[in-house]
């Protein structure tokens, strides 16, 4: 260490160690020295390697302290512990320095016998640990053992008798009991009738046949502590079970199960299939607790999970968001209605759970997803999805519709056709599914499939003179779906054109342009006939229609789709392989025939299509009217 504030000093080391280090402390006035601080503003400090045998320290002055003489006469430079070393501003002039640091720094020599390991200096006849002890190696790095007593003994193991064993049961010792001494060690027992370890420090010593009185303490308020424990949790538990019981007793009342089971009751023996009253508890242990693996989908009115039933059935079960209190006699006859139907192209309800806040739909599982799916978003999944497969699937949709509408106990609107609504089976046979289910969602839910009855894209234009939906609105609602099954175009792309953007219009309007050739899908061209395509086209033209008095009815839907289905197909993709000019014409020719229309912009702007579009603007889509 060097204290001055004109001072060098270098440090020099040999005998095997070689090296060299120094440092240089500097200062011009007092007030630039921070005490504690030994980093080269009037003190600096250098570390010496291990095993430094001998070295040379240098020092001197850079100009004799005449530009510092003031306030520092003279400098310094020591070896010690630098822990033990606090440097400070008046140091700088302390006349007693020297004596400061001889007094209070110390400096702490290592010292070893020999340069040999313990290892080979054990086979020495000079080897200095004495009976006890043990050699301990030294960690300089340059050789060298000390000797050290073993643990249990006391003494200098250098010299004769070196180190020699501690009495520990002497004087106060350590057990509670007898206490033993050994050679190295001793160890505490307990007299006889008594047990334990013996020591202070432990256990100690009790009868054989009693216990410690703050033993028994512990224990019992251990014991009672727990049992405590166990009542309270079995009383909570009891609590909240007996409140989840009287909730569930209260949701189902007021979810209508008094009345749905009065119905259910009333109509024993004359109904065959029945709707089934879940309990929460089943419904909750089907569907895992209703995890978010068991998600089938989600929609504006809520989540549709997995549920395995006790009996292995694999089921749908729709989670709703929320309820209008004021529709539940009207959601009770639906579930008693709904129940009743029985259609191979509609989902089987199956029954419901009145006992949580919102009602619970149980539904049979349909395993091949939705035909929105299949159409827009199947990809290599879709090989099966022939002309064939989409003529048949809008055969028996319109079928079940036709149904609902006519043929079932009670007739049921759907109010809510469109290609997501229509699921397919593990044979890919179309399955009707959530009809009713706008009925069990409020109107002020913020969702945009929930603003009204229906789905924008597939939304009678009448709903906005009416408010209401009726069967011929479901008739609208599936010509978008023919519309969807022709093109493969999605109801509602807000990333196509103004004039594309909607379906309904953009397909209308396509077929009055004589333009149908030009948006129905490839494989729907490759694959069906002339006829069949064109009739397909003309009947969800007319299903279309914005008066609903001038839509055909979802059974003569049906009845037609069945007979193109029966139709003998003329593909025109094998002539239009090889065909000219000519041939072009001569289709053009057909097609202006059956979509003859006046291209006269009057009419265009006063007829049915320009109806669509206004209508369709008030759904939010802004389409204008083609000039």
């Amino acid at each position: 260490m060097v204290t001055g504030c004109d001072d060098l000093a270098i440090i020099l080391g040999y005998e095997g160690r070689n090296f060299t280090s120094g440092c240089i402390s500097l200062c011009t006035k007092k007030e630039d020295i921070i005490d504690g601080y030994c980093s080269g503003i009037g003190c600096c400090q250098t570390s010496i390697p291990t095993g430094l045998k001998s070295f040379v320290s240098l020092t001197r002055s850079l100009n004799n302290h005449t530009n510092v003489s003031s306030f520092n006469p003279c400098g310094y430079v020591f070896l010690g512990e630098p822990d033990k070393f606090i440097f400070k501003s008046s140091d700088l002039s302390n006349s007693s320095f020297r004596n400061k640091v001889i007094e209070e720094v110390p400096v702490v020599i290592d010292w070893v016998i020999g340069n040999g390991s313990c290892s080979v200096a054990k086979k020495s006849a000079d080897y200095a640990c004495g009976e006890n002890s043990v050699c301990v190696d030294s960690k300089t790095g340059l050789g060298g053992y000390r000797c050290s007593c073993k643990l249990g003994y006391q003494g200098n193991p250098y010299i004769s008798p070196g180190c020699i064993d501690i009495n520990e049961c002497e004087n106060e010792n350590p057990c509670d009991g007898i206490c033993n001494n050994f050679p190295g060690g001793y160890s505490c027992t307990c007299p006889h009738g008594q047990i334990g370890d013996g020591k202070k420090d432990g256990h100690g010593c009790i009868p054989k046949n009693s216990k410690s009185p703050i033993l028994q303490l512990s224990l019992g308020l251990c014991f009672g502590f727990l049992a405590l424990v166990i009542s309270a949790t079995w009383i909570y538990l009891g609590i909240k079970r007996r409140r989840l019981i009287r909730l569930r007793e209260t949701f189902f009342q007021k979810n209508g199960g008094l009345m749905l089971m009065q119905k259910l009751r009333s109509n024993e023996g004359g109904m065959e299939y029945a709707a089934k009253i879940f309990t929460a508890a089943e419904l909750k242990k089907s569907t895992n607790n209703y995890a978010e693996d068991r998600i089938l989908g989600r929609g504006g009115y809520g989540t549709v999970y997995k549920g395995v039933l006790p009996d292995k059935r694999v089921v749908a079960i729709k989670k709703s968001r929320t309820m209008d209190v004021s529709q539940i006699e009207l959601f009770i006859n639906e579930v008693i209605i709904l129940s009743e139907v029985n259609h191979r192209n509609v989902v089987k309800l199956l029954g419901c759970c009145l006992e949580s806040e919102v009602p619970l739909l149980v539904y049979e599982y349909i395993s091949k997803g939705t035909l929105y799916y299949h159409i827009h978003d199947g990809g290599d999944q879709t090989r099966w999805f022939s002309w064939e497969n989409r003529l048949r699937i809008a055969s028996e949709a319109a079928g079940a519709l036709a149904y609902l509408h006519s043929a079932a106990s009670t007739p049921v609107i759907h109010r809510d056709v469109k290609s997501t609504n229509i699921l397919l089976d593990e044979n890919y046979t179309a399955k009707i599914s959530d009809f009713g289910a706008s009925r069990l969602v409020s109107l002020d839910q913020t969702q945009v499939t929930t603003l009204v009855q229906g789905t924008l894209g597939y939304l009678d234009p009448e709903y906005f003179h009416t408010s209401q939906l009726t069967e011929k609105s479901d008739v609208y609602s599936f010509g978008v779906v023919l519309a969807e099954l022709l093109t493969g175009r999605m109801p509602l792309d807000t990333t196509a054109s103004e004039q594309e953007r909607n379906l309904a219009a953009f397909f209308v309007r396509s077929i009055k342009e004589n333009r149908l050739f030009q948006v129905l899908e490839t494989r729907v061209l490759r694959e069906g006939s002339f006829e069949q395509c064109q009739g397909v086209a003309e009947l969800a033209k007319r299903c279309l229609r914005l008066t609903s008095e001038e839509r055909p009815t979802m059974k003569e839907v049906a009845m037609e789709l069945e007979g193109l289905r029966k139709f003998t197909k003329h593909p025109w993709s094998k002539t239009q392989q090889c065909q000219d000019e000519e041939s072009l014409g001569l289709i053009t020719e057909q097609t202006l025939d059956l979509y003859a229309i006046n291209m006269n912009a009057n009419i265009m702007s006063n007829g049915e299509f320009s109806g669509q579009q206004s209508l369709d603007s008030r759904m939010m889509l802004q389409i204008h009217s083609t000039q």
